[in-house]
């Protein structure tokens, strides 16, 4: 009997050593997840880069409606496994700054302008491709009017044949973004002729072979009539004329 037991007694040590360390093991996963979701709980969240959407859409999309989330574990889903796409966004980075500190910068798409087509807007950068479509109209992108299509695909260019007017609406796009001017509407005549819609205020632009002299003086000349209604006439204006007629509504 005695010998069985001294027989039997290395394996029982071995069973219990086992035994020992896979609870050592339990017991330190189980601190460790601990330790992660009560050291990690987000406090404070940084968002940068957004235009389109406020910060509470933007922490919304990130965190969901539980704000009271992990930041580590927030951090490496992102890391490992980029977000759905999202109307106007490019990417957004989720940056861990500490423990209860979360950075989110978004990357907006590019939007130079938008076209009315088949009940959506159809959004294009500044070379003229289009990007989005949106049944939703963004009140800081200049809507186009004035220009019909067929058919429109994305991630094509806009279906303009005639290469010098795709130009003239490109230059158009570029240069009201580079002067920060947000006109509300840009349409085309029948005749290719330009018109800007600026609050209340309808600019007359011509066929755009001044286009970049008309647009770099505007800013200057709508301060100068803020606030009026009425038509600012350009055709004619050059740097050198300086011609420009606003009749003010009556």
């Amino acid at each position: 009997m005695k010998r069985n037991e001294q027989n039997e007694q290395p394996t029982d040590r071995k069973f219990r050593a086992g035994r020992v360390a896979a609870g050592m093991i339990i017991v330190l996963l189980i601190a460790g997840i601990l330790v992660v979701m009560t050291q990690f709980k987000v406090e404070s969240v940084q968002v940068t880069g957004n235009i389109h959407y406020t910060e509470e859409e933007i922490i919304q999309m990130v965190m969901g409606d539980n704000h009271s989330q992990n930041t580590l574990l927030l951090y490496l889903k992102y890391k490992l496994q980029p977000m759905e796409e999202i109307p106007f966004i490019e990417k957004i980075d989720v940056e861990y700054i500490s423990n209860h500190v979360l950075t989110i910068t978004v990357y907006e798409k590019a939007l130079a302008g938008c076209i009315r087509f088949m009940d959506e807007y159809m959004y294009f950068d500044k070379d003229g491709i289009v990007l989005e479509s949106s049944q939703e109209k963004m009140a800081d992108i200049p809507c186009i009017t004035g220009i019909h299509f067929d058919s429109m695909v994305m991630y094509e260019p806009l279906p303009i044949e005639d290469k010098e007017f795709f130009f003239t609406i490109l230059t158009l796009t570029q240069l009201l973004q580079k002067n920060d001017l947000q006109v509300d509407d840009i349409r085309f005549t029948s005749q290719n002729e330009i018109i800007l819609y600026y609050q209340n205020i309808t600019i007359l632009l011509g066929d755009g072979s001044n286009i970049e002299e008309q647009i770099s003086e505007l800013g200057n000349i709508l301060q100068s009539i803020e606030g009026k209604s009425g038509t600012l006439y350009m055709k004619d204006y050059t740097i050198e004329k300086g011609d420009v007629v606003f009749r003010e509504n009556n």
